[in-house]
């Protein structure tokens, strides 16, 4: 997605500069934060892309950083990376939310994919959402007879989806 950023968030020095130089070679823009509490305080919820975030750091983990973006109503994509994996950890990143669980060493092929599926996705109910908006923006013009009409044509339409199912 043309404007999105790759969000970094490690508390390891190393594993930040690691993964920002590879996801720069594969051409991505890359931000790098050593805490999810420091990104969160600068972060513009207006912002696309997707955050890579550890699950283990001190202060607020990576499952609470995609349970804290959720509240906030921030639709970033996060993929968690754990060295420490195990099944009910990925299970609980799962359910809290997280685009995809990864173990360290990170695989290169499986980050990126996991970044592109997440950036589709956000992309994709983004382009919903303003479609949504859209729709409904050309039905707060109509005029009362062109909404009865509708209501007329709608309720036409689901009584036959219906008869048709029957």
């Amino acid at each position: 997605m043309k404007g999105s950023t790759i969000f970094i968030v490690d508390d390891q020095a190393s594993v930040r500069h690691a993964l920002g130089e590879m996801l720069s070679v594969f051409g991505y823009q890359v931000e790098t934060y050593d805490s999810a509490d420091g990104f969160l305080r600068v972060l513009d919820p207006s912002r696309q892309g997707c955050v890579v975030a550890d699950v283990r750091m001190p202060g607020m983990d990576g499952i609470d950083l995609v349970r804290e973006l959720a509240r906030r109503g921030i639709p970033l994509p996060v993929v968690l990376i754990s060295g420490h994996a195990d099944v009910p950890m990925a299970v609980a990143a799962i359910k809290a939310g997280a685009e995809d669980f990864i173990e360290k060493p990170v695989d290169d092929v499986q980050l990126v994919a996991a970044i592109n599926r997440g950036l589709a996705r956000a992309y994709a109910q983004q382009r919903a959402q303003e479609k949504t908006q859209d729709l409904r923006a050309c039905f707060e013009r109509l005029t009362p007879r062109e909404v009865e009409v509708f209501d007329l044509v709608v309720s036409g339409y689901t009584s036959e989806i219906i008869g048709a199912r029957l």
